[in-house]
C-alpha cells in the first residue's frame, strides 16, 4: 500500500542505530507531521537506511510531501503498525509569510500592498 501525505513537521526526532541479528547495520529516524486538514491530524513517520539522509535536509517549520508504505505486523498477540516514509520532499509551496502580489499592469516598483502615486485621490 503506497499513499501520500502532505503537512508541516513539528518535530524531529533524534536518529537511531544498531545491529541486526544477521549482523548488518541499521539507521532510523521518526519525525511528526501535522496536517493542513480541517480537524489538523499529527502523524509519526519513520525513515531508515539511506532515507534519514534524505530527512536531514529538512528542518521543523518545513512543509513537506511524504510517500508512505503502511505496515502491521503481529507479536504475542497484539498489533503493531509502521508507517514508514519511503520519499520525501518539499511541498514547493512558499513560506506562511505573507508576499507581495506583482500585477503585470502594475508599474514595477509598486505591488498589491503598495499604492502607485498616480491616484486622484
Amino acid at each position: 500500500m503506497a499513499l501520500e501525505i502532505t503537512g508541516k513537521i513539528i518535530q524531529i526526532m533524534d536518529e537511531t542505530s544498531g545491529t541486526s541479528k544477521a549482523g548488518n547495520a541499521w539507521t532510523k529516524q521518526e519525525f511528526v507531521i501535522e496536517t493542513f486538514d480541517k480537524f489538523p491530524k499529527k502523524v509519526a513517520i519513520s525513515v531508515m537506511g539511506d532515507k534519514v539522509a534524505e530527512l536531514k535536509k529538512f528542518k521543523t517549520g518545513d512543509q513537506i510531501k511524504a510517500s508512505l508504505n503502511i505496515d502491521s505486523r503481529e507479536y504475542q498477540g497484539r498489533w503493531f503498525t509502521n508507517i514508514n516514509a519511503w520519499k520525501i520532499e518539499g511541498d514547493g509551496q512558499a513560506s506562511s509569510a505573507p508576499q507581495d502580489t506583482f500585477y503585470p499592469d502594475q508599474d514595477p516598483g509598486t505591488t498589491a500592498d503598495s499604492p502607485s502615486d498616480d491616484l486622484p485621490f
